[in-house]
């Protein structure tokens, strides 16, 4: 696949119905995301929405054609936590493994450091060496791993948490920016 065409862009709540076809199948035939029911478009509409207020939500577009997202969400809500998120990358199935996610997340990354983030953090379902073999080559490490504590598929997974730090700790970190005050015309 030719990536030279690649668009990433901010996603629109009129994304919905291309995002959910490529969530969809994941939600349906696999335990990667914990969900048991594809969300509606309606839903899924709403959840775009929502982390607009705040993150980024982004898409990798070639010649048209959506090929995969990602996002940022709240870390935890207490206000303590505002400078972690977690961050989370959807492919279509047929394109992954051709450096779509790094893209996206690479895109992912810098724009949270224009917003004062400091920590990013991934959620996966364990085993997945491809997702834990991804995000250990963009710079995460693994700080956490929960024993049976999701059911699906008719049996019980681990998750593991794995962190990046996207800058330096400052002693007084400046506030976080919504990702709607910055200006991204520079995205790539």
């Amino acid at each position: 696949m030719n990536r030279k065409n690649l668009r990433i862009r901010m996603a629109v709540p009129e994304d919905a119905g291309t995002l959910l076809k490529i969530y969809e199948p994941y939600v349906k035939n696999t335990c990667i995301t914990f969900e048991y029911q594809v969300p509606s478009v309606e839903e899924f509409t709403q959840r775009i929405r929502e982390t607009l207020k705040k993150y980024p939500y982004l898409i990798a577009e070639q010649n048209g054609e959506i090929l995969g997202y990602a996002y940022a969400s709240p870390f935890k809500g207490r206000p303590a936590y505002d400078w972690a998120v977690e961050t989370t990358v959807y492919l279509k199935v047929n394109v992954r493994g051709n450096g779509i996610g790094r893209q996206l997340y690479t895109a992912l990354e810098d724009i949270l450091r224009r917003q004062n983030i400091t920590n990013a953090n991934a959620c996966i379902t364990y085993p997945n060496p491809e997702s834990i073999g991804f995000h250990e080559k963009m710079g995460y490490r693994t700080v956490g791993h929960f024993t049976k504590c999701g059911y699906k598929g008719g049996h019980w997974l681990d998750v593991v948490w794995m962190e990046k730090f996207l800058q330096e700790h400052s002693d007084k970190p400046e506030a976080v920016i919504p990702v709607g005050e910055l200006h991204l015309q520079d995205m790539p």
